[in-house]
């Protein structure tokens, strides 16, 4: 499967980009929100690895962008990844349009985890 993976730390994408490779997977990687928009326009992905706290648009207004977009509305299961607790994150989420999310740092169990939605 190939994945996409929005992150602005460059240390968080490198690990969740590594962690899906050595699973077998193909990995796109961008820091930002505008070109993660342009890539999902351009470009079918299995699933989308979105960092909630970026410094130019936060995850949950780019999420609601992505969903009011015709062209990538639903052709995506999206994770939100995040460093808050689930309590917190929970509400902005769901509204937002996210269909999970994993709570930062990203482990091999919970990519795996995080993938049996997808399959």
């Amino acid at each position: 499967m190939k994945f996409l993976v929005v992150d602005d730390s460059s240390v968080d994408r490198h690990l969740l980009t590594s962690l899906l490779e050595g699973l077998g997977h193909q990995v796109d990687a961008c820091s930002d929100s505008k070109e993660a928009m342009q890539m999902l326009t351009d470009r079918d992905y299995a699933s989308v690895f979105l960092d909630i706290v970026m410094p130019e648009q936060d995850g949950y207004k780019f999420l609601r962008e992505v969903r009011s977009n015709q062209k990538t509305a639903k052709q995506h299961v999206i994770f939100c990844s995040t460093k808050k607790t689930p309590l917190e994150i929970d509400y902005g989420m769901k509204r937002a349009g996210a269909d999970d999310y994993l709570i930062k740092p990203v482990t091999r169990e919970t990519v795996e985890q995080a993938l049996q939605k997808v399959r």
